[in-house]
């Protein structure tokens, strides 16, 4: 078992107090978003088992079945499968949806074969993954997940009272649902700017003086002055998560998170497709290829079980589940079929011989026995063999 060190990404969408709260240290100033916990050639955890240190990725490379197992190579491939973040949004993400295995696989392809390259700002696949991911909150965590059906979105667009929203009100309340959301997002991405941040900022004002369920979309103008991901957003269902609450992010589902502190699990994976606000490239023909234009409510996850509480998700790539000890408590011992890293978010819980603080991981190779006690809360990443 290893303590890691992580990297902490400072896209300008993160909390400036959120993260450094959470480790009890001193706010930099700068935006803190992500904390990487894993093997993502992007931000590779460190560890100590060399002189001056090396990362996991390279660990997992030299002795793949000694690190995953056998049975985890088998089914996933020599490298983890999985990426664990602690994320906070100070304000929103870009409004997104991600591929498929099979459309990552031949998007990648593509690009590699048409010599994009790998850091270009056009570029849409990144590697050859799909993406789910699975967010858990530790503070109250609003996002946007799934569409609405489209006349309850017509519905609420309609009682804004924007003149030049009327033709996508109109739009969703004639067609089939599939058509009705493909036509209106299409139609949106693809109207004219100038006239698209006029009805943005109509659209804002009347959010704004609305209120009620129009209040989660009348700051996005003020991050995003004139991006029709404005309105995009409204086509989508508000979601508010308690803390513990978790919400799962399948592929084609477009998404986006606004506000707060959560504990993120994803496949290992760095492939988006943006629909709006943001500043960078939206590949529209891309983006409509990858969307599943269907209505769907986004359903909260609570954790099931005992002493292990489990988010129970339709995939194999990870598994999230969270023990909260209590003082005096019998200690757990981890099931070692499968690699794991174990995230403390509080107290002072002990795994093995290591006492964690907050804000603290470490990777637990397959094989290797692993004795949870104390006190606190720790979330335990695996995979499902």
């Amino acid at each position: 078992m290893d303590r890691l060190t992580n990297t902490i990404r400072p896209y300008a969408w993160g909390s400036t107090t959120a993260i450094p709260a959470l480790l009890g240290a001193e706010p930099t100033g700068e935006p803190q978003a992500e904390m990487w916990m894993g093997a993502h050639p992007g931000a590779p955890s460190r560890l100590d088992r060399a002189a001056g240190g090396t990362t996991l990725s390279a660990v997992i490379a030299a002795d793949p079945e000694g690190e995953l197992g056998a049975a985890a190579v088998a089914k996933f491939g020599p490298a983890l499968p999985f990426l664990l973040k602690i994320l906070a949004a100070g304000a929103p993400l870009s409004l997104q949806v991600h591929p498929d295995l099979a459309q990552a696989r031949a998007g990648f392809e593509d690009e590699e074969r048409r010599g994009v390259p790998i850091d270009a700002g056009h570029r849409n696949y990144k590697d050859a993954n799909h993406k789910p991911e699975l967010i858990c909150a530790l503070t109250p965590f609003d996002g946007l997940c799934g569409f609405r059906p489209p006349r309850e979105a017509a519905d609420l667009l309609e009682g804004l009272g924007v003149d030049s929203l009327k033709p996508y009100v109109d739009l969703l309340r004639a067609h089939p649902e599939e058509a009705a959301l493909r036509e209106v997002l299409t139609a949106v991405l693809t109207a004219d700017r100038e006239e698209m941040a006029r009805t943005v900022t109509e659209t804002a004002a009347a959010a704004e003086r609305l209120g009620g369920p129009y209040a989660p979309y009348a700051g996005l103008v003020h991050d995003y002055p004139g991006d029709p991901g404005v309105i995009a957003a409204m086509l989508l269902n508000h979601v508010r998560l308690q803390p513990g609450e978790a919400m799962f992010l399948g592929a084609g589902i477009p998404h986006a998170y606004l506000d707060g502190l959560g504990v993120e699990l994803m496949a290992n994976s760095d492939n988006v497709l943006r629909c709006g606000l943001t500043p960078k490239h939206v590949d529209v023909p891309e983006l409509l290829k990858v969307v599943v234009f269907e209505p769907s409510a986004p359903g909260v996850l609570r954790p099931e079980g005992g002493a292990e509480e489990v988010y129970e998700t339709p995939i194999d790539e990870f598994r999230l589940s969270r023990f909260v000890l209590a003082p005096g408590g019998a200690p757990h011992t981890l099931p070692d079929a499968a690699p794991q890293i174990l995230l403390c978010t509080a107290g002072a819980p002990t795994a093995g011989e290591l006492t964690l603080a907050p804000g603290e991981s470490v990777f637990v190779p397959a094989g290797e026995k692993v004795e949870l006690s104390g006190s606190g809360t720790v979330f335990r990443a695996t995979l499902v063999l």
